[in-house]
């Protein structure tokens, strides 16, 4: 079940494609998107990390950051984010397998991987919306990501 709107999001700490530490306190001072991507390296998360990438200035005009979360090991992330050039953190929740993924509701338990789920956190990390699709091979709605940011205002 996925975190519920008001909730304060569970802290965490993960590492990046450059082996950088990122956790929720570094999210934290502006509004964050919290994307969960079930399988790099396939068509519907490529074109969501790529939507993501191309929209980073808009997002940011909107006071947002960008993580994507896996339940993949880390130089699979390195090599997704650098073949498709992604100026966002790109986080491994590998071991112990999808803990974070889990903790945020999103874990799938058929696959063992993320369910396609963001999370749109304020400056206090608190959730103030959830953008999520019921099937792995649904993407998620870009344009949901600028409607959720403005809200918060």
């Amino acid at each position: 079940m996925t975190l519920a709107i008001g909730t304060a999001a569970p802290a965490f700490k993960l590492y990046d494609q450059d082996k950088e530490e990122v956790t929720l306190e570094s999210l934290k001072g502006g509004n964050a998107l919290v994307v969960f991507i079930p399988f790099p390296f396939t068509g519907h998360c490529d074109n969501e990390g790529c939507q993501l990438r191309d929209g980073l200035g808009d997002l940011g005009d909107l006071d947002a950051k960008v993580v994507v979360i896996t339940t993949h090991a880390l130089p699979t992330n390195a090599k997704w984010a650098s073949d498709n050039d992604f100026g966002f953190p790109v986080l491994a929740d590998y071991w112990p397998h999808g803990e974070v993924t889990q903790t945020y509701g999103a874990f799938n338990d058929e696959t063992g991987s993320a369910n396609r789920v963001t999370y749109v956190l304020d400056a206090h990390g608190i959730v103030r919306d959830v953008i999520a699709t019921n099937s792995l091979g649904t993407p998620r709605e870009y344009d949901l990501y600028g409607r959720a940011l403005t809200a918060i205002g």
